[in-house]
């Protein structure tokens, strides 16, 4: 009968992560930014943004957690909350980039409307990969690491008083 300890796999390398990253995130934000563009047309692209990004989020932060780092099953509150604060600022690093263009281009077409929001995005989310696997889904790599040794406190025997008072 097969444990669940036996059953855990290692979590994915750097690079087979990212790959999965790109297609699970990639594939979300690509759709998003179609979501972004056609809910603009009702609302203001702050707020369409705004609401893509929440639905987005938790869409690609379910994905992310089971299958991009690992088989880890459903994310925790805690996940969401955590890669929602990277989402805040990979929609800052949107929001600043779209304002940039229509202080650069009266009227940008839009092509280049998602050209610039797809850039902004790839760059913030190379940030979020490096924040989603280091600190939100980490799963404890630290311990499991291999020749990472830790300090442990000298035993009582090995410094004596006595001897600390020859020394001074």
């Amino acid at each position: 009968m097969e444990t669940a300890q036996s059953r855990r796999q290692a979590a994915p390398g750097t690079f087979t992560a990212f790959a999965r990253f790109v297609l699970c995130g990639g594939g979300v934000g690509l759709a998003s930014s179609f979501a972004v563009a056609a809910l603009a047309s009702w609302v203001p692209w702050v707020l369409a943004n705004a609401l893509i990004t929440a639905v987005s989020t938790l869409l690609a932060t379910e994905l992310h957690a089971r299958f991009t780092f690992g088989p880890g099953g459903r994310a925790t509150w805690h996940q969401h909350v955590q890669s929602a604060g990277s989402a805040v600022a990979a929609y800052g690093v949107t929001c600043v980039a779209m304002l940039v263009l229509q202080q650069l281009v009266d009227a940008p077409g839009a092509v280049l409307t998602q050209i610039v929001y797809l850039s902004a995005s790839a760059l913030a989310g190379v940030a979020r990969f490096a924040v989603l696997r280091l600190v939100v889904f980490a799963r404890g790599r630290a311990q499991a690491a291999p020749g990472v040794r830790t300090t442990r406190p000298l035993p009582a025997a090995t410094v004596r008083p006595a001897e600390l008072c020859r020394a001074a």
